[in-house]
């Protein structure tokens, strides 16, 4: 599967946070494992209501 996220743009917001804040490679891991999860409890949600499009409120 491709990944879900930008790795720079991750580092970029955390550094916009906190300069001295670095990143490790588990971390990235991490956040992708939540996205997914994420995204799909969004589509249970959006398939409850009987929905084929995924909204704002479904997260």
């Amino acid at each position: 599967m491709a990944e879900l996220i930008v790795k720079s743009k991750v580092k970029e917001l955390v550094k916009n946070i906190d300069p001295e804040m670095r990143v490790s490679p588990e971390f990235y891991d991490a956040l992708e494992e939540e996205i997914k999860a994420l995204v799909e409890k969004a589509v249970k949600r959006a398939k409850a209501e009987g929905r084929k499009t995924l909204y704002a409120r479904h997260v």
